[in-house]
């Protein structure tokens, strides 16, 4: 029986999915990059633990919500299936996505993810952007430390959010349905 020749494209994505990471780093698979980034330091995990203090307590929708879960969204042309972890994941609880979920899961049902910038912050503005919008998740919330300012992106369109909403550092930022209230950052 012959077997059909290996692309790059899957040698790739074994040689992700086969990738030892140190203990707390993570390892994702983004535009047929791999990236490893190191653990998060303290103000990323701060600005990560009030977003989802006021999802779980304003949310019009009881929301489960998922630290650095891994999610297996489309790519770009030439490029293997995107690994990506977001900080923060978001579904209505009814759902029970997550409960059972391989370590790698698709993203149908996910209502938003967050992503809080670090050493590369392009890729979270850029490359993540456009990952999330392929795979279709309504909002992606990201937290630009150097930028002092909260983008939520909402409406995905291809590899693109069709409408973005800014606020400064200390504004409240308003967060559609599902979730249906303003999320303060007046301490980030």
């Amino acid at each position: 029986m012959a077997h059909e020749p290996r692309t790059q494209e899957d040698i790739l994505l074994e040689s992700f999915l086969d990738l030892q990471t140190p203990e707390g780093f993570r390892a994702e698979l983004i535009e047929g990059e791999i990236v490893v980034t190191p653990p998060p330091d303290g103000d990323h995990e701060k600005y990560i633990s009030r977003v989802v203090r006021q999802v779980v307590r304003r949310s019009a929708t009881d929301m489960d919500v998922s630290g650095h879960k891994g999610l297996r969204v489309s790519a770009g042309p030439g490029h293997p299936r995107n690994h990506v972890i977001p900080d923060a994941t978001f579904a209505p609880l009814s759902l029970d996505l997550f409960g059972g979920a391989e370590p790698w899961m698709p993203p149908n049902g996910i209502s938003m993810v967050v992503e809080v910038t670090s050493t590369r912050p392009e890729r979270d503005r850029i490359a993540k952007r456009h990952c999330y919008a392929r795979a279709g998740i309504p909002l992606y919330l990201l937290i630009d430390r150097e930028e002092s300012r909260v983008s939520l992106f909402s409406l995905p369109e291809g590899d693109e959010y069709t409408e973005v909403h800014l606020a400064p550092f200390g504004k409240p930022i308003d967060i559609p349905a599902p979730f249906s209230f303003a999320l303060e950052t007046a301490d980030f």
